[in-house]
């Protein structure tokens, strides 16, 4: 189990590296000039050199890449372009408000979801699960900034219950901001609470045909009784994966609802560095999204072998 447990964590190392580089080629390879983007078209040649000085675009690609790297592993993420502020200091409380966002919806989605899966699973076929399965394949097939206006019509515009833009500053209280988040955290929830209660209702029921399974039900247990006693602990694995790799989703896959709602997040950050083509700043907040999604998607993979008693016992 530990080797199995190293492996993860080294692979997750190397997977991190492998997305540095990528992200760093395709800031690279995108049409254009960034010297010419940012200074527009009336630059001269001589400010533009200084500015490509300054940026560093004068030196060879590879050692950016590794001056870049050995920067970020020290906490040192650049200086943005536009506004000459350093990109640490203006992405940690957006990162508090993204991760803010994320856990008030999975504080939401996670045991709603995992209930209603365990649910549809003890009433296969019955009407609540054909129900559950409608809507969830609805929730599913619907793009999340369509989601996202769909509640804003009638909770905003009909009812007024909450505020359209979920605009959230320092020093406020933790009621204000659960008020102003609340919105989006929902639109979050329906999109992720799907996808975990498909998950939760398909392992419950994978291990349902097992021989100790049905020694259970020889016996006179309840079919409630055989799930929580034992499919649901052996259905555990893929159970905890779906639900961190969601929770990565939805720290990662906040850009469209951030933007929806001008939440000022890192996916908003990254809406405008987009716009205002600050390389630097792209950077930095596509490295924060992947050390995040891979350590949760690391975690998840040590958590599924923690929980898996053929792994914790020698044979």
């Amino acid at each position: 189990m530990y080797r199995l447990i190293l492996n993860r964590l080294g692979l997750g190392v190397l997977t991190l590296l492998a997305v540095s580089l990528l992200i760093f080629v395709c800031t690279e390879i995108l049409p254009g000039d960034v010297a010419s983007a940012v200074l527009g078209n009336q630059a001269t040649p001589e400010s533009l050199a200084i500015f490509r000085k300054e940026l560093g675009l004068d030196i060879p690609s590879h050692l950016r890449y590794f001056n870049w790297l050995w920067g970020a592993l020290h906490g040192d993420l650049g200086v943005a372009m536009t506004n000459k502020r350093v990109i640490i200091d203006e992405l940690t409380p957006r990162l508090f408000n993204t991760l803010f966002l994320a856990g008030y919806a999975a504080a939401v989605a996670i045991p709603l979801s995992v209930g209603l899966g365990i649910l549809a699973a003890i009433n296969e076929g019955k009407l609540t699960d054909n129900t559950a399965n409608v809507l969830t394949l609805i929730t599913i097939s619907v793009p999340e900034f369509f989601i996202a206006y769909l509640l804003i019509i009638p909770l905003v515009v009909s009812l007024g219950w909450f505020p359209s833009l979920s605009t959230v500053f320092p020093g406020i209280s933790f009621a204000q901001r659960i008020h102003i988040t609340t919105l989006p955290a929902f639109a979050l929830t329906l999109l992720v609470a799907a996808h975990m209660l498909r998950m939760t209702r398909s392992s419950v029921l994978s291990v349902m045909s097992s021989a100790y399974i049905e020694m259970a039900f020889l016996k006179g247990a309840s079919r409630s009784r055989v799930i929580a006693r034992h499919a649901l602990p052996n259905a555990a694995g893929p159970i905890i994966t779906v639900i961190a790799l969601n929770i990565a989703y939805l720290v990662v896959g906040v850009v469209v609802i951030e933007a929806v709602f001008v939440y000022p997040g890192i996916g908003q950050l990254m809406v405008d560095g987009v716009a205002k083509r600050d390389v630097p700043v792209i950077q930095a907040c596509g490295l924060v999204f992947a050390v995040v999604f891979v350590m949760l998607n690391t975690l998840a993979d040590i958590l599924a072998i923690v929980v898996n008693p053929r792994l914790r016992h020698r044979r």
